[in-house]
């Protein structure tokens, strides 16, 4: 919570942040009614129960299940006979082996219809038609779907379970724990609807609309997703928890310098939890953007989970992998992958709150060249406006924003600036007027302006639910009323939960009105998805020829964020137990489709010493966002500032990621195909050792390198785990050492991270740094050969323009490598990719190599080459063959 001082002098706004959070400052389960009567609802005996009229269960045309569901011998609140006002429940199936459930009203009383989450799903979903249903007994049906899933619906009281290669998986009712608070027209008798916290009032003027029922994992401990919460990648039980009796909590919240291993909410929310055993994977897809509360608690050989919405419809999807990479693949298809990023973003990003001027902006920058410092993107805060108010600068500090971005520009570099949701009130200010005009901001519960504050003081708010507000709010961003922006300045959208200083827990009322008269309660954790939907929307617009990339950082997100750029973690801080924390935060990000995502360097708040510093830029190097970020309290902080050791180590690890760009670019566009994340658990590439299932102190780029952070102060040794049993051979890329899997103590002095390559991968590398990626385009590739037990491995490298659409007409280069017992070949993966870029194979590194080669061959002409018997390394060097082409060479 970020506690503030606001004092008004001529109608001003200073506000001041303290140094901590007060986390009675934020609602827990107890303070709402409808999650307290959800979460007690298992100690309440005269819970209703509900079931499936059998009469009603059928296929229709389309191939969807849809039946009545009603309360048994009750009738509702309204004194209605509940056959006169059931449920729908209907199940669709995807071609994906995925299933979809829906429950709502049959039929609404009120003009209010339940909100149902639009534009998350992608537009092209491919559902597959239930073909059969099997009465099985009196009391239940089954049906089949997709290649090896079925699921058995029991009439009453109503349960689905779904089965998985005839293995029961997930049990959605089980503890009969369903409850659907059906719309009123008036409050009951023994009910009142407003509700109070600390001094800010609800209204509620529909009423209590909850929807809850328990899902049950069968045959596993662990269960993970769900982000954004501090705690571990497993995620803990929440029931009986001494330390943490508070059920997960998802509601977007600006939290000021959070505090760890806590369920309680952050800044976004992926409604997706993943359930993974030593023998399947499947994932549960809760679609509510309305505030959520997720119980888990451990069952016999399974884990419970108990989901709480204020209000919507139930809208559930069973993901059945079995394997983690099918659950991501099917999750992919429903919210869709990550866009494609511009090859700059995956550099280094150098931010503060606030370089403060052109003239420190240029001094950072030439900081990094007379550090020879490689950094590709220079961030503004806030202060760079003119008094806060966004799409302008101020006249005396950045008088000339085209100048300096030409500089930048001139170095191949970029910049980003922030654009914040909040609109100063101000008759002057043209965004005001135009959005006022145009009726494009929240109204309060009155339907007037909803008027909070924020950086400018009073504000208000757009409503980017509305398509309109959307497409108005792209449209600012174009050259001509965006004065002094040019192509090369790219956008961060903070402070969109929507955060609210005088509001309650920092955020929205959620009594205030949106478009289509939806209640901020029904679209809260939507806020901030539209927002970074309408500015990537803006940023594609702005050029004649859409055909540049955008760039936007959200803070705020929620499932499909992914689709419009990365987020990061929020306001840290410059502690040892937050660079520790911020695996699994990350980690869990990962699982949820949001992989383009990072922690802030340094921590936000606070001053780190050079050790931390140092072992936070070791850890950030490989991570998929790689920003360095202070607070303007903080002390100066670029890397130059604290002298050597510190400088020389940070330095290394920035040369080190950019080194292995190739690797990262490639991971991203795999995304783009698969769902996989760049950032991965160990379980998801060693699923079968139950010994990795909780291990969130290591983590893989990729299916090629393993990664342990040193998160422990003054730590001269770490321990590492290296998995895959007794065969599996890793690579210590500094020393090329090879390892069999084990576990192992390792010196860690300052300038060493463990990281290891595994056996039977081929990493593509770019050993020549430049000051940014742009100078790097057609530098030559070394490809880094860790051969596994049995002399094989194998790699893939993505190439294209870096910054266009073009790779989706085929301007790109997907190649594979395969090192197969003395032969390593390189071929084409599509033969519609049509890109020839400039570089070529220079080196290739082969690690492993028991004995040294009597040759080394290319079409029947030798080639130089030097063998390490020590480290059991072959380098063929000098070979220049161009990137593009097939090529055999062949060690004997």
């Amino acid at each position: 919570f970020l506690y503030i001082t606001m004092v008004l002098l001529t109608n001003d706004i200073i506000v001041t942040p303290t140094e901590a959070v007060d986390l009675n400052k934020f609602k827990q389960c107890n303070d709402q009614s409808f999650c307290r009567v959800n979460r007690n609802i298992e100690d309440d005996p005269s819970r209703i129960h509900y079931k499936i009229v059998p009469s009603s269960l059928h296929i229709d045309t389309e191939g969807r299940l849809q039946a009545d569901l009603i309360e048994e011998g009750l009738a509702d609140k309204e004194g209605h006979s509940d056959r006169e006002h059931p449920l729908s429940l209907e199940i669709r199936a995807l071609e994906d082996d995925t299933i979809r459930m829906t429950i709502t009203e049959k039929v609404s009383v009120t003009k209010n219809k339940r909100y149902q989450v639009n534009d998350v799903l992608l537009p092209n979903i491919e559902y597959a038609p239930i073909k059969t249903l099997h009465m099985s007994s009196d009391n239940d049906a089954t049906f089949e779907f997709g290649r090896h899933s079925y699921a058995r619906i029991q009439y009453r009281p109503f349960k689905l379970d779904v089965f998985v290669d005839d293995i029961l998986a997930i049990s959605a009712n089980e503890r009969s724990f369903f409850k659907f608070e059906r719309t009123l027209t008036h409050p009951a008798p023994d009910t009142k609807w407003p509700e109070m916290f600390r001094d800010h009032p609800d209204s509620r003027p529909r009423g209590p609309m909850s929807v809850a029922m328990d899902i049950s994992f069968i045959g596993t401990s662990h269960v993970y997703g769900i982000p954004e919460h501090t705690t571990s990648l497993a995620l803990r039980s929440t029931r009986g928890n001494k330390i943490n009796d508070n059920p997960y909590r998802l509601y977007n919240l600006d939290v000021f310098e959070y505090e760890l291993d806590k369920t309680t909410a952050l800044y976004g929310a992926v409604p997706l939890m993943l359930s993974h055993d030593a023998n399947k994977t499947v994932g549960v897809f809760w679609l509510n953007s309305a505030e959520t509360f997720i119980d888990v608690s451990d069952g016999i050989n399974s884990k419970y989970t108990h989901w709480i919405s204020e209000t919507g419809v139930m809208d559930v999807f069973f993901l059945t992998g079995p394997t983690p990479l099918k659950v991501f693949s099917q999750y992919a298809a429903l919210t869709g992958t990550t866009a494609l990023p511009q090859l700059f973003s995956l550099g280094y990003h150098q931010c503060r709150w606030n370089y403060v001027s052109q003239q420190d902006v240029e001094e950072v920058d030439s900081g990094f060249d007379d550090n020879s410092i490689p950094y590709d993107v220079m961030w503004l805060d806030i202060e760079h406006t003119n008094e806060k108010r966004y799409f302008t600068w101020d006249k005396a500090n950045f008088g000339s924003p085209k100048d300096m971005l030409a500089k930048i520009e001139a170095k191949g570099r970029k910049m980003v600036s922030i654009v914040d949701p909040h609109i100063m009130r101000e008759p002057s200010y043209y965004i005001y007027n135009e959005a006022k005009s145009n009726k494009y901001f929240v109204n309060n519960n009155k339907g007037e302006e909803y008027v909070g504050y924020c950086w400018p003081g009073d504000s208000s708010y757009i409503d980017f639910t509305n398509p309109q507000a959307r497409d108005w709010w792209a449209s600012q961003f174009a050259y001509n009323k965006y004065q002094g922006s040019t192509p090369i300045l790219y956008t961060w959208n903070d402070m969109n939960e929507p955060s609210v200083f005088n509001g309650p827990e920092v955020s929205m009322n959620k009594d205030a009105l949106h478009y289509g008269n939806a209640e901020h309660r029904e679209v809260h954790n939507l806020y901030g998805f539209y927002q970074h939907m309408a500015t990537a929307k803006g940023l594609v617009d702005r050029n004649t020829d859409k055909n540049d990339r955008p760039f936007v950082l959200s803070r705020s997100f929620f499932a499909g964020t992914q689709r419009f750029g990365p987020i990061w973690t929020g306001d840290n801080a410059a502690k040892w137990s937050h660079l520790k924390a911020a695996q699994p935060m990350l980690l869990s990000l990962g699982l949820t489709g949001i992989t383009f995502s990072g922690a802030d360097v340094g921590g936000f708040f606070g001053n780190p010493d050079g050790e931390l510093l140092a072992r936070w830029y070791q850890a950030g190097s490989f991570q998929p966002f790689f920003r360095g970020h202070s607070h303007h309290d903080t002390k100066r902080r670029e890397p130059w500032l604290f002298g050597d050791p510190y400088l020389g180590i940070i330095k290394a690890a920035i040369l080190r990621r950019y080194t292995y760009l190739p690797l990262w670019y490639t991971l991203f566009y795999q995304n783009t195909l698969t769902g996989a994340p760049t950032m991965r658990p160990l379980w998801v590439e060693f699923p079968s050792d139950p010994s990795l299932f909780a291990v969130d102190n290591e983590f893989m780029v990729g299916n090629s390198l393993l990664v342990v952070p040193v998160v422990e102060q003054g730590a001269k040794t770490t321990r590492v785990m290296l998995p895959g049993g007794d065969t599996q051979t890793w690579y210590d890329i500094d020393t090329l050492k090879r390892y069999f899997a084990c576990h192992m103590e390792v010196a860690t002095p300052l300038d060493k991270i463990p990281v290891y390559q595994r056996g039977g991968t081929i990493v593509p590398k770019k050993e020549r740094v430049r000051p940014s990626t742009k100078h790097m385009v057609d530098d030559p590739y070394t490809l880094v050969v860790a051969l596994s037990a049995t002399q094989q491995a194998r790699g893939e490298l993505y190439i294209d323009d870096g910054h266009s659409f073009d790779y989706q007409k085929g301007q790109y280069l997907y190649r594979s490598f395969v090192y197969n017992h003395g032969k390593i070949q390189s071929s084409s993966m599509d033969n519609s990719a049509v890109y020839k870029p400039a570089s070529t194979v220079e080196r290739i590194v082969v690690m492993g190599v028991d004995k040294r080669p009597s040759s080394v061959t290319r079409e029947g002409h030798n080639l130089p080459f030097e063998y390490d018997r020590t480290m059991l390394k072959l380098t063929i060097d000098k070979l220049y063959i161009p990137i593009s082409s097939n090529w055999l060479i062949e060690v004997e």
